[in-house]
């Protein structure tokens, strides 16, 4: 059985953030603007994701 996936693409930067949210885009795989990640959905990516949700474009997977 294939896993669900989330695939993220950054659209604005972490510049004048905090500094936190700019650790969490890294641990998303995430670290240019343009960048994309494809992650397997799990509640700690789900947690990580609302906590930069302004900066980033999620497209479901499978």
């Amino acid at each position: 059985m294939s896993k669900k996936t989330i695939t993220l693409k950054q659209v604005r930067s972490p510049n004048r953030r905090p500094e936190r949210q700019a650790e969490t885009l890294i641990g998303l795989g995430l670290n240019k603007l343009g960048r994309t990640s494809t992650l397997e959905d799990t509640p700690a990516v789900r947690g990580m994701l609302k906590k930069v949700q302004h900066l980033v474009q999620v497209e479901e997977g499978k």
